[in-house]
């Protein structure tokens, strides 16, 4: 098991990320998570669209509620050729009852919490506590990592103009 130090912090305190680091021009690893009615969903579900895939610690937590709404903003905006998929380890009735009440409708959530196999996967995971680093992945329609954005502290919103560009570019 590949662990990494010091890749990001919370509250200025180094955390441990399991999982290797996901650079551009790598495939995209394969994972298996749930949707919000407990049915599978893998890399397969991206296949031909260009992907935003979000990874957050938790949608009940303020950053992570403003990224995704956010997101569910400019998902709109790109249309039916870009997907954005929001990985957390949040329990998939838990994001259910989030997207109600937050009007959320273009973004999907996932949950990882079975196997933490996208956090592994991608490198996210975060040892100890079980939860996903802050990070976003663009891939695209071949399934090859275009852009990775792993936020320093895991407090901090992603710079949503860098990663809407890496998207832009794709189309």
């Amino acid at each position: 098991m590949i662990k990494r130090d010091n890749v990001v912090t919370f509250m200025g305190n180094p955390l441990t990320l399991v999982g290797p680091e996901i650079t551009p021009g790598m495939a995209a690893p394969d994972f298996s998570v749930v949707d919000n009615d407990l049915g599978p969903v893998s890399l397969a579900a991206l296949k031909g669209k260009v992907a935003i895939i979000s990874a957050v610690p938790s949608l009940d937590t303020p950053v992570c509620d403003m990224e995704t709404r956010r997101f569910n903003q400019e998902a709109q905006a790109l249309g039916d050729k870009v997907k954005v998929l929001t990985v957390s380890m949040d329990l998939p009735f838990a994001q259910k009852r989030w997207c109600g009440n937050a009007g959320v409708a273009n973004v999907q959530t996932v949950s990882d919490y079975q196997a933490a196999s996208f956090g592994q996967a991608y490198g996210v995971l975060i040892d100890g506590l079980r939860l996903l680093a802050r990070a976003i992945f663009v891939v695209d329609a071949a399934g090859k990592v275009a852009y990775v954005q792993v936020v320093p502290e895991v407090t901090h919103e992603p710079d949503y103009a860098a990663v809407l560009d890496a998207v832009k570019k794709l189309l």
